[in-house]
């Protein structure tokens, strides 16, 4: 009996003492995991937790203003490109179809029209769109799908390819606009969104910041435009991808500062940052197009070269910033001025120039004819100068596109080409022929739209350029040159007589 009490009381002994041991442990456990938690590691607060009605969104970091405003005028634009005749087959060296099906078969394989997609931006509302030129490059039919789905064919109102801006036109009234904002006014850290199409995803906004100012990345260097590419883009981190280029960069606003235009990648897609022509050389470019049909561009005419230290050094100059001239042009404005090899650019209007891409994108606001001030620093001293500036010809004069009329020429009609035609087939100017097999031109083997861009050794711009070397020709026979639609070249020999 005393014995089953003795271990009936140790039982209950051995439970109270458990009891109060896990009591004790229980209490230290959450003073050490309060202290732990509160010392160490944050809170843990997942989405749920944290959505609350009465949160406040930072004014500046508000994106949906600038969305609103800007999304209704940034098109979708669509582009088809015909396959030029000597590209009706498949290569049979393309890998692509050497893969799938075997050699040679991309001999016998046809291939149809080609289809590319970009972006635009309203700038007017009966119709005007600014894009970027690579956009429609060489297409041979242009389309606009509006954000509210609309589509219209656009026609091409001019190009330049030294930007890489383009000016297209649709019939429609009363569209949806994005106003003008001032690139200038843009500090490295401000936020700003990019709107566009990106990979045929209509109406994308993406967000980001400015990364820098005044970037050049040598992308328009062709060896078309080489020496009058300007490059002063805007770099940003917010997200681009094909598909986004002539698209719009705007401010919180929904001002337009920048047309998207470039990102730089290994892979062709989005890697960090993206590149826009600032709204300053936009508008002048667009304002050129309109009034003239060509771009008119200034030239200092000097050439220029960036400063860093191991060139200040090797120079003797006492600054970093600023451009040097290495040589300066003959008959040029800069000439004129007074401005000699050896002098250091650091300023034009007032307007303070630390690179060649800032310099360049200054003289690009002007047309020839203007003054600018230059302030440059010439053995350890400022001075200022007025220069005037000219175009590629060392002239004032500004060019305009001509309105060419058609002409009757020896039985034959000859009509002028539109930008559109110039554009897709990288041409400056030329004739179309037709009714060829009515007129002396029938036994040349020509055939009707064969544009005729050269008469011997005399460039054909315009249809009256045809009748004026063509009446004047002394030998007895000469070569017309020239282009189909479709971009077969052909050469014509034309007797006198």
């Amino acid at each position: 009996m005393k014995t089953k009490q003795f271990i009936v009381g140790l039982t209950l002994s051995a439970m109270l003492g458990g009891g109060v041991a896990v009591g004790s442990y229980k209490l230290l456990e959450d003073e050490a995991t309060t202290n732990v938690s509160d010392e160490q590691f944050p809170t843990v607060r997942y989405t749920s937790n944290m959505r609350s009605s009465d949160a406040v969104v930072p004014e500046g970091l508000n994106f949906v203003k600038a969305a609103q405003v800007s999304t209704p005028a940034v098109v979708h634009v669509m582009t088809e490109y015909s396959v030029r005749s000597s590209e009706q087959y498949g290569s049979p060296m393309d890998p692509f179809l050497r893969e799938f099906f075997g050699d040679g078969f991309g001999e016998r394989a046809p291939r149809g029209p080609q289809l590319g997609s970009g972006s635009g931006v309203i700038i007017a509302s009966n119709g005007y769109i600014i894009t970027n030129n690579h956009v429609i490059d060489k297409a041979d039919k242009i389309e606009v799908v509006m954000d509210d789905k609309r589509k219209f064919e656009a026609t091409l109102v001019g190009t330049d390819p030294t930007t890489d801006i383009a000016l297209l036109k649709i019939e429609a009234d009363k569209l949806p606009t994005v106003r003008y904002g001032n690139s200038d006014d843009l500090q490295v850290g401000e936020w700003v969104l990019a709107v566009g199409n990106p990979m045929n995803l209509t109406s994308t906004v993406t967000a980001g910041i400015v990364s820098a100012k005044g970037r050049n990345i040598n992308i328009l260097r062709t060896s078309q435009n080489r020496d009058l590419s300007v490059e002063s883009f805007i770099q940003t981190d917010a997200a681009v991808n094909p598909g986004n280029s002539g698209g719009a960069l705007v401010n919180l606003n929904g001002d337009l500062v920048g047309i998207n235009t470039a990102i730089a990648s290994q892979t062709g897609q989005f890697a960090g940052y993206s590149f826009a022509v600032p709204s300053s050389i936009v508008s002048k470019v667009v304002d050129d197009l309109l009034k003239y049909g060509e771009v008119q561009r200034a030239l200092l005419g000097a050439t220029i070269q960036e400063i860093d230290a191991a060139f200040a050094k090797e120079k003797d100059l006492k600054t970093l910033n600023g451009v040097y001239i290495a040589g300066v042009e003959e008959k040029s404005g800069a000439e004129e001025a007074g401005l000699r090899q050896g002098d250091v650019i650091t300023a034009v209007n007032g307007i303070n120039v630390a690179k060649s891409s800032q310099l360049l994108e200054q003289i690009a606001r002007y047309r020839p004819g203007d003054k600018v001030k230059v302030a440059f620093i010439r053995d350890g001293k400022d001075k200022n100068t007025t220069v005037t500036l000219k175009n590629v010809n060392y002239s004032t004069e500004l060019v305009k596109r001509s309105n060419a009329e058609p002409i009757k020429f020896e039985g034959a009609n000859f009509s002028p080409l539109s930008k559109q035609e110039m554009n897709k087939l990288g041409i400056d100017g030329g004739a179309k022929i037709s009714n060829v097999q009515s007129s002396k031109f029938r036994n040349t083997g020509m055939k009707d739209g064969f544009i005729i861009t050269r008469i011997d050794k005399y460039p054909v711009n315009k249809p009256a350029d045809v009748e004026k070397y063509l009446k004047n020709i002394n030998d007895s026979v000469v070569y017309i040159e020239g282009v189909y639609p479709d971009g077969l070249k052909a050469y014509y020999p034309i007797g006198k007589g």
